[in-house]
């Protein structure tokens, strides 16, 4: 995939994952900059979502921590243990919410 192609796939996702956030309800604030999508949280935590164009990932860094995540196919799968990106961010906004979260996959 060229990098072009990539960028694309990542504005989509950070759109889909400040789309998936807004319709939880979640007490979460979001701020893009970019290829980069930051949500805070009312304890003044943070989980950031960046792109690496370099490697074409996804990474996010929680409380919980530092995750990478490949596109394969339609999903963004973890590098370790090809968990979906989505699925871990619902475990990730929930504990750092404090209250269930689940975000879906557009």
């Amino acid at each position: 995939m060229s990098e072009s192609e990539f960028l694309e796939r990542v504005d989509a996702t950070l759109m889909a994952i400040e789309t998936a956030l807004e319709a939880s309800g979640a007490e979460v604030e979001s701020s893009r900059s970019g290829p980069l999508l930051t949500l805070e949280f009312d304890d003044d935590s943070k989980i950031i979502v960046n792109s690496q164009a370099a490697t074409q990932e996804l990474w996010v860094a929680a409380r919980s921590g530092g995750f990478h995540y490949r596109l394969d196919g339609t999903r963004w799968l973890n590098t370790r243990d090809s968990s979906e990106l989505f699925a871990a961010l619902s475990r990730m906004v929930s504990q750092q919410a404090g209250t269930e979260v689940a975000l879906r996959a557009p």
